[in-house]
């Protein structure tokens, strides 16, 4: 009895080991420690790691090249993921790669992907540490969700109280909406500025019509002006013959000043004229002389006509005008 029950023992001790040792074995080729194989430890500093754990799968390009050695803590900023990466595909891993944490599958476990960086850059090393970049986590998009229902909440709770003053005629736009006589008004100012538009652009039609017809009918004077350049020149020369005139016109207006001046002041023979008392009565009473001379002449004219000796003469001379008056008349009918 003594025996088999030490032989019992001993055989429940070995099967617990066994189970251990079994158990253990089965957890460290899940977790893919990769106990005999050389590996790499490279680091990455995140923000936020998203419930990832030790024992995680690291991925690149897709492919399993190791897994989550551990996880520190460094500040309340930043986080350390030390990385277990097999040594066949380190070869592979440049200073320039980029981790990312995502997750495997729609609801799976936590991945840590690393992707290719752009350009060349040299081979990563044992101890090396890459960049990394954030994605938006699901609690993100969540509260951004949440945010986002807030803010439709409280628009349509506004978008109703706005609908409700325009039903109870409350506001500008209510009575925009519900004022039959306001709203006629509004259309026919649209109308009439329709209207307007359509004769502004009948105009500027019209005014462009003018325009090219100026450029192209070379009759019209403006025509002319506009698109002959013998003439252009002629005008230029006009332009510049009124000025040398109104040059000269200046020059004798300062002559006519000077001599106006200088009679003026005293100077030269029609100052003498104009000034000189005793010439104009002398001039005056030659010219009276002459009218009475001119009088006594008519008078004596006059005798001679009455004179017997010459009334035959006269006579005739008054007979040949008055014949040539005739025919003057009988010409103009």
């Amino acid at each position: 009895m003594e025996r088999s029950s030490g032989h019992k023992i001993r055989l429940g001790i070995f099967v617990i080991l066994g189970t251990i040792i079994f158990v253990s074995a089965i957890y460290l080729i899940g977790q893919r420690q990769e106990m005999f194989r050389k590996t790499y430890l490279i680091e990455a500093y995140f923000q936020n790691i998203n419930g990832l754990q030790k024992g995680n799968n690291v991925r690149y390009s897709g492919i399993d090249i190791g897994t989550i050695n551990d996880i520190v803590m460094v500040n309340d900023t930043s986080i350390r993921v030390i990385m277990r990466i097999d040594e066949k595909i380190i070869s592979h891993l440049k200073t320039n790669a980029i981790a990312t944490i995502g997750s495997d599958g729609l609801v799976g476990n936590m991945i840590l992907n690393i992707v290719p960086g752009k350009g060349d850059a040299r081979m990563i090393q044992d101890g090396d540490t890459i960049e990394t970049f954030s994605k938006i986590g699901a609690d993100d998009i969540l509260s951004t969700l949440g945010a986002s229902s807030e803010n439709a909440a409280i628009l349509t709770s506004d978008l109703l109280k706005i609908t409700d003053a325009m039903i109870n005629g409350e506001g500008t736009l209510a009575l925009f909406l519900n004022d039959t006589t306001m709203s006629k008004d509004i259309k026919k100012s649209v109308n009439n500025l329709k209207n307007a538009s359509y004769s502004a652009t009948r105009s500027l039609n019209e005014l462009n019509n003018i325009i090219s017809n100026f450029t192209t009918n070379q009759n019209s004077v403006l025509g002319v002006l506009l698109n002959d350049s013998i003439s252009g020149q002629k005008l230029k020369s006009v332009a510049v013959n009124l000025e040398k005139s109104s040059t000269e016109i200046d020059t004798m207006l300062s002559r006519i000043n000077k001599v106006v001046s200088d009679i003026e002041t005293g100077e030269g023979a029609i100052n003498y004229l104009v000034h000189d008392t005793t010439l104009v009565y002398s001039l005056r009473q030659t010219i009276e002389n002459v009218n009475e001379g001119t009088a006594k002449f008519n008078e004596n004219m006059d005798a001679l006509k009455n004179n017997f000796l010459l009334r035959g003469y006269f006579k005739k001379q008054e007979r040949q005008l008055k014949k040539e008056e005739r025919k003057a008349n009988k010409d103009k009918e």
